[in-house]
């Protein structure tokens, strides 16, 4: 396997995670050479996610949690893609958020980043249908975390279905950050119509709609349309939309902020 090129912590983390579902056990020095990483640093990264429950730490190495299946999901799939980029979109979205906000965070792999991202400062509270946002925070008892309960959905790793909708809707929350499998000139997509009703939900108790994307989903093929641009306030990507798409966000009013892999 031709060796990654991960260097800030998040984007390496991620990676380690994705190679972790294929082969389920790694040693230190393959985390270190799949990265191009020391391997005090490999190690220092196991530590990170073993504390936080992400791997079962083994002599020499890691390995998926007990129960956990070496299979990948397409959500893994997508957590390995875009990682530095995601991580600086997740960064600059987090620095959109005070100390003391209510936030909801929408399942998907750019969206974990913001979760990622939050400072040891914010004590505010999040809600999401997220699991490995909600496992994510779990290890975090700073942050007050509202998980709304539903029938697993595993392509996303996400909660859905009326349930999940209903446990929504007597929330209110400043900020929704919402994902997308893909973006046009018409509005928001989703990979599947099952995500549909909690995204809608979620955008109706915020006061504010943030989309969080990388590039690619300016040219992904997604088939469900979740809303048009009137329902979102501002967008968060590590790319100047294309012209067609950026003359529609101006006209609709929406705050554009693009981030490189070295935002802070």
């Amino acid at each position: 396997m031709e060796p990654l090129r991960y260097r800030d912590a998040p984007a390496r983390k991620n990676a380690i995670l994705a190679l972790l579902q294929t082969t389920g056990y790694l040693t230190i020095g393959e985390v270190a050479d799949h990265l191009s990483i020391s391997e005090m640093t490999a190690r220092r990264d196991l530590r990170k996610l073993a504390e936080a429950g992400a791997v079962d730490p083994v002599r020499g190495g890691i390995r998926l949690p007990s129960g956990a299946e070496a299979i990948p999901t397409e959500y893994d799939h997508r957590l390995s893609a875009e990682t530095s980029a995601k991580a600086a979109i997740g960064r600059a979205a987090a620095a959109m958020i005070k100390k003391s906000d209510v936030v909801a965070i929408d399942a998907g792999t750019t969206t974990y980043q913001v979760a990622y991202a939050l400072p040891d400062s914010f004590v505010g509270t999040v809600v999401t249908h997220s699991i490995p946002v909600i496992d994510l925070l779990a290890a975090r008892p700073s942050r007050r975390v509202i998980a709304l309960g539903g029938e697993v959905f595993r392509p996303s790793k996400a909660l859905v279905g009326s349930m999940t909708s209903d446990n929504a809707q007597g929330l209110r929350v400043s900020t929704f950050f919402l994902g997308a499998g893909g973006v046009d000139e018409r509005g928001i997509y989703a990979l599947a119509d099952v995500e549909r009703s909690v995204k809608d939900t979620l955008m109706n108790i915020a006061h504010r709609v943030v989309v969080v994307i990388d590039h690619r989903k300016f040219t992904s093929a997604a088939p469900v349309l979740i809303c048009d641009w009137s329902r979102i306030d501002a967008i968060v990507c590590d790319a100047a939309p294309p012209r067609d798409l950026a003359a529609v966000l101006q006209d609709a009013k929406v705050e554009v902020r693009v981030v490189n892999e070295g935002t802070a």
